[in-house]
């Protein structure tokens, strides 16, 4: 996820969440075609993708987070809204953490090998559904409004002291 330029943000943002979720379904996919027996072909392919997209781009989103939009609200001096960054920074770790584990177990999937332990594998995508869902959520129902908010003022308050 490259810099994007200031007013666009929030919109790169909020379509990096939907991309989360499309490849959080795809995650939670694969794991019941894993157990189904499914065609190996079109998870291996799927895992492989679910893999670079969390490697990548998930990864590069919460960067971007962690320099873009939680320094204005951990320097808010509201409690409540300090307490939900520090909770998404905590996520943040955690969720690297869980990844660390299960980055491997993907990319041995997408490449056909067979040491992965299934009771393993399912643990482990359903600890990282869930720490991912969760974070979501409350970025997108406090945080993020709360920061878009705190932007469109910083915006306007730019534009008054710039306008004639």
């Amino acid at each position: 996820m490259k810099p994007s330029p200031q007013p666009d943000r929030f919109q790169a943002l909020d379509a990096c969440h939907q991309q989360i979720h499309l490849h959080l379904e795809k995650l939670a996919s694969v794991l019941k075609q894993i157990e189904a027996y499914a065609d190996e072909s079109e998870y291996r392919q799927q895992a492989c993708e679910i893999e670079a997209f969390f490697s990548g781009t998930s990864r590069e989103h919460h960067a971007e987070e962690e320099k873009n939009v939680f320094p204005g609200l951990l320097a808010s001096g509201n409690a409540e809204l300090v307490h939900a960054v520090r909770t998404l920074q905590q996520d943040h770790g955690w969720i690297e953490q869980n990844w660390v584990e299960l980055a491997p177990m993907l990319r041995a999937i997408a490449e056909g090998e067979d040491w992965v332990d299934m009771a393993e594998l399912q643990h482990t995508v359903e600890v990282f559904l869930s720490l991912c869902h969760d974070h979501i959520v409350l970025e997108e129902t406090l945080i993020y409004p709360q920061a878009k908010g705190r932007f469109a003022d910083e915006l306007a308050s730019r534009t008054r002291r710039v306008a004639p």
